[in-house]
């Protein structure tokens, strides 16, 4: 493969990579800003990172990069069957703003990826790839800053794909599960490449047009920098102070009530709470990637083509998810336009984390493996040392 020579090159040098605790519950806290904090887990989990550099890749938007670097981690080995086809590799996907180091703690790899659990990494080949603009993947801070080119999810799927093929080999993904803006891409690799894996899992989304409370939600994240004379149509020296806004925009997104009371049941608990949490994400947030995260949803809308979904689909939100309200009843009207597809509602609870339900496997992972198991049998395979 001629893009292959940077991932390579990048995976011998990682090695079994060790992500610290600290790690791992900045990343959880970032696909959740408002959850209450969880017990202490395993402080690591082993993988392999890697980067694949993609040539000459065309956006949406009518701009080009002529390499556009995508981060990735693995975990496990994949399997081929007599054809040299992987049939055990399972593509995670990550949320608006984070990246594949969300799914490396104790409340996600922790549940899921052991000996014995659902996604045991002895029998599946996992891959989280950090998506365009976002982790240790092309973005627009990198450099270009608003001359980046606009992406979309359609441009992000095409990348994760050709990460898949061009990268690793794999060619076949026996599970698509995405979380939030992952769940999103579990729907356009649905809709647009049908087939191409066994079954899909999305969870915390809806499989429609961003709309409604939520699209305000981001219009107003987005005009809060976009607004802010500091932001120099993104060519400022320092972060503009409508970063903060857009922050606490966020923060309300990804909030739910019983969480933050639990969080934080003082006025002055309540304050640390939010003092803490925009000091951290403006540390760690780029205007410029914020914005164009936010704005990769414009076009998002895979309703009409929900019929060309021919694989079993296990579709999961809950019920405090306050970015896809039940009470909205979108999902009962739209999941019957897929035949092979199974909707959960995880009822509001001490265990789930509103939107960041999706993070906290324990809440869901009997219905995974429930899921997992009632799929077709895979050709008889053989461990292959990774490309």
């Amino acid at each position: 493969m001629p893009h292959t020579t940077t991932a390579r090159a990048a995976r011998r040098l990682a090695g079994a990579a060790l992500l610290a605790l600290g790690t791992a519950r900045a990343a959880r806290a970032q696909a959740n800003p408002g959850a209450v904090s969880a017990p202490p887990g395993p402080r690591a989990v082993a993988a392999l990172q890697g980067d694949v550099t993609l040539r000459d890749f065309h956006f949406d938007s009518g701009g080009t990069l002529p390499a556009l670097r995508l981060h990735y981690r693995t975990l496990g080995r994949p399997r081929r069957d007599a054809a040299g086809v992987v049939r055990n590799a399972v593509l995670i996907l990550h949320g608006t703003g984070g990246a594949g180091t969300q799914f490396l703690g104790a409340n996600f790899a922790g549940e899921l990826f052991g000996p014995g659990q659902p996604l045991d990494t002895a029998r599946y080949y996992i891959v989280l790839p950090d998506g365009i603009g976002h982790g240790q993947s092309s973005k627009p801070s990198d450099g270009l800053h608003a001359r980046f080119p606009h992406y979309t999810y359609g441009d992000m799927v095409r990348a994760e794909r050709r990460l898949l093929e061009e990268g690793l080999g794999v060619r076949h993904l026996r599970l698509i599960l995405g979380t939030s803006m992952g769940c999103m891409h579990a729907w356009v690799w649905g809709t647009t490449q049908p087939g191409y894996a066994d079954a899909l899992a999305p969870f915390a989304c809806l499989p429609t047009q961003i709309a409604g409370r939520n699209r305000m939600f981001r219009r107003m994240a987005m005009d809060d920098i976009r607004r802010d004379p500091a932001w120099q149509d993104g060519e400022y020296r320092a972060q503009p102070p409508g970063l903060t806004a857009a922050l606490e925009i966020l923060f309300v997104m990804g909030s739910a009530p019983l969480v933050q009371q639990a969080q934080a049941p003082t006025q002055r608990a309540a304050d640390s709470v939010i003092t803490a949490f925009l000091a951290a994400r403006r540390a760690a947030t780029d205007a410029n990637d914020f914005l164009y995260q936010f704005d990769a949803s414009r076009d998002y809308n895979p309703s009409a083509l929900l019929d060309r979904v021919r694989v079993p689909v296990l579709a999961i939100n809950s019920a405090d998810d306050e970015i896809n309200p039940p009470d909205l009843r979108i999902m009962e009207r739209l999941i019957p336009r897929v035949p092979t597809a199974r909707y959960v509602l995880i009822p509001a609870g001490p265990t789930t984390r509103g939107h960041g339900t999706h993070t906290q496997a324990a809440v869901w992972k009997a219905e995974l493996a429930r899921f997992l198991d009632a799929l077709p049998p895979v050709p008889n395979t053989s461990a292959q040392t990774a490309r």
